[in-house]
């Protein structure tokens, strides 16, 4: 890279003030002080060491960079106009307003170049957790000895307030155990928080912290050096450990008054200020102006398209020498799943049908894992140290290991597997699964307990906000669970995944439900959680329509006789409770009530089906009663006020499954009594 002189930088840094400062005021709202603080590491990085090619954002073999103090947004978006985005100054000016590329905190799929959505502190260190190792994995894939096609870094900033999160200590202990040496972090250590000196409430020793986690760390660096942050970046290149560079920095750096103290961090600086800013750094240039040699110090256009143009030629000569692996890593950057796959999952939901097993969805989760991995070279599982109760990993799989590592015979980088032991760490797998699938060339997923899908929730909904092809699989999926008890048994937690938008929630009843719910999930541009249960699920035969439809994700599994025309209901029910409906559809007809059951494992999808589909499914005038062992008021929006709810607004309790299931009511005798009780109400 072309290395700007030290004039050059000071301008450089200065415009990204500049513009943080006026973007902020102009929107009456943002964080000023972390850009400003951050200037000069960010004209380090990007002007002398970010592969990256602002014409393309996509280019597969860029660097990915992640700002996971993602409140100081407008660092970002300076960074992003000034090298040559698609990012007009119209955007930054329009800062935080409605429909506009800059809003609040970076958000994937916005804004060209923002590799990921941040904000929620923390979770950005994770996400660039993920994408180095999938950077490092397809690097153990597809290089060869004579040919490097993936071959880029992660870099990461990030604040005090990332590493006070819980999940920085998850994911960069993962990240030093796996010697992610192409992760490079920049700490913006400047002492501040909203609530002022961090002194007071955080002091770690973050260096002896991250020492112990395997990284390499280099202390004490000036951050309003550029030199300095620049060879720091060059040393850290050279390490065979993750790397965190901790740069010592002044919140609101160039404010007269404010700077070095919280007023500076979360809300405009004010015209007076501002202006004293403006003098303070010799910034001569009124609000939104950028001199034009300050662009072409920054614009990086050219330099990213010949980066761009190398590497095609690069991997030109690889597709020639290696055909069959060119060809495959051409698809996987494209993200397009293998031509035979509709034929690939027709067979695996086959399959399932034929054999027609009664066995325990995880269980079903993990035979359909067997016959998906045959058909994706890409998947990649893992689990939060449960793969044994999860059933996430597979005959085939391997796991992924560190160089030096007592299993990874490589000692100079590390073992390719395709399932990843993410040790006791739901929040830190959840986020590194969303940078995975951001990254690229991969399809993640991770189990653990549906309990503890709490403590990833944030990372769902972020992946729910992004779209990101992320797959969460949770299993143990209700009392079922048995005598662990209530701090085990999820009781809310089925219907609360319902309720992010963009992320389907899918709990199938039986194997062949659990095929399908797999497949759809693999083609599905956008999230899924997958929740399966511990006990064996009675099989229901289907036709080939009814099979087809499960993928609508609601539909009649058995209709009601018309023999019995006098009264009629619909059971709707999902999961383990499918088989309950099933069985109460006789004792029903014993009392001359005609039962229809609907199987609805994801209510996110049959919501999607049109009207007329939705209407013959679930006709109107007719009573229903809705069966799930969670919380009843979901199902209010399918069976209405009058309708009935077999379900749970307690907690759980300490025993056998079977005596839980008969104590709370999921009996036979029960969902009678209450399709009477709303059959005699109307």
């Amino acid at each position: 890279m072309t290395t700007p002189t030290s004039s050059q930088t000071a301008l450089m840094a200065n415009a990204i003030r500049a513009l943080a400062m006026d973007a902020v005021q102009q929107a009456n709202s943002g964080h000023p002080g972390m850009p400003m603080g951050m200037a000069e590491i960010g004209v380090a990085l990007w002007s002398r060491h970010l592969k990256h090619n602002p014409a393309n954002p996509h280019w597969f073999d860029r660097d990915r960079f992640v700002l996971s103090n993602g409140h100081g947004s407008m660092l970002l978006y300076s960074l992003l106009h000034l090298t040559g985005y698609d990012l007009p100054m119209s955007e930054l000016k329009n800062f935080r307003q409605l429909h506009s590329k800059t809003p609040g905190h970076p958000e994937y799929g916005i804004t060209a170049g923002v590799e990921t959505t941040t904000g929620p502190l923390g979770q950005g260190v994770g996400n660039a957790v993920g994408m180095a190792l999938a950077e490092a994995l397809l690097a153990a894939e597809f290089n060869k000895a004579d040919a490097k096609i993936v071959d880029h870094y992660t870099y990461v900033f990030l604040g005090d307030g990332c590493l006070m999160e819980g999940i920085s200590h998850e994911a960069c202990s993962l990240a030093g155990t796996l010697k992610l040496n192409k992760l490079i972090a920049l700490y913006d250590d400047n002492g501040i928080s909203i609530d002022g000196h961090v002194e007071h409430w955080f002091h770690d020793d973050t260096p002896k912290r991250f020492e112990a986690y395997g990284w390499n760390v280099i202390r004490a660096v000036d951050g309003h050096n550029v030199d300095a942050v620049d060879a720091a970046i060059a040393q850290a290149k050279k390490s065979d450990k993750p790397t965190l560079i901790c740069c010592r920095t002044v919140i609101g750096k160039g404010a007269p008054t404010k700077a070095g103290g919280h007023d500076a961090h979360g809300a405009p600086l004010g015209d007076k200020e501002i202006a004293a800013t403006r003098a303070a750094i010799g910034w001569n240039f009124g609000p939104f102006e950028i001199p034009q040699d300050v662009y072409a110090a920054w614009d990086a256009k050219e330099q990213g398209t010949h980066a761009e143009a190398e590497w095609n030629k690069a991997f030109d000569a690889y597709k020639a020498k290696y055909a069959s692996e060119g060809a495959e890593f051409a698809r996987r950057m494209t993200g397009e799943l293998p031509a035979n796959w509709a034929e690939a999952a027709a067979k695996i939901i086959e399959d399932a049908n034929q054999k027609a097993e009664t066995i325990a969805t995880r269980k079903a989760s993990q035979n359909t894992i067997e016959g998906l991995a045959a058909a994706l070279p890409e998947l990649l599982g893992g689990s939060a140290d449960l793969t044994g109760s999860n059933l996430t990993n597979w005959k085939a799989s391997k796991a992924v290991r560190a160089a030096g590592d007592a299993e990874n015979a490589n000692p100079s980088g590390i073992q390719w597997g395709n399932h990843i032991n993410y040790g006791v760490r739901e929040f830190g797998m959840s986020a590194a699964i969303n940078g995975i699938a951001l990254h690229g060339g991969y399809r993640p997923f991770g189990g653990t307990f549906l309990t503890f899908s709490d403590y990833s929730r944030n990372a769902l909904r972020v992946a729910a906000l992004m779209k990101s092809r992320s797959i969460f699989v949770f299993t143990h999926d209700s009392i079922g669970l048995g005598e662990d008890g209530p701090t085990h048994q999820s009781i809310e937690h089925v219907s609360s995944l319902r309720l992010i938008p963009n992320l389907q929630t899918w709990r199938p009843a039986d194997t062949v439900e659990t095929a399908v719910a797999w497949t759809h999930s693999i083609a599905h541009n956008g999230p899924s959680t997958l929740i399966f249960s511990r006990q064996n699920l009675q099989f229901s035969t289907r036709n080939d329509i009814q099979i087809a439809n499960i993928a609508k994700g609601g539909y009649v599994l058995r209709d009601w006789n018309d023999d019995i025309p006098a009264r009629k209901i619909i059971l709707i029910a999902t999961g383990s409770e499918v088989q309950l409906a099933m069985q109460a559809v006789e004792a029903l007809a014993k009392e001359g009530i005609g039962a229809r059951v609907v199987s609805m494992p994801c209510t996110n999808v049959f919501d999607k089906q049109d009207a007329e589909y939705r209407e013959r499914v679930l006709p109107k005038g007719v009573a229903r009663v809705a069966i799930e062992a969670g919380v009843t008021d979901f199902w209010r929006k399918y069976v209405g006020l009058e309708g009935g709810v077999v379900g749970i607004d307690t907690f759980g309790e300490s025993a056998p499954a079977g005596a839980l299931f008969k104590h709370f009511g999921f009996t036979v005798e029960h969902v009678v009594a209450t399709a009477k009780a709303v059959l005699a109400a109307q």
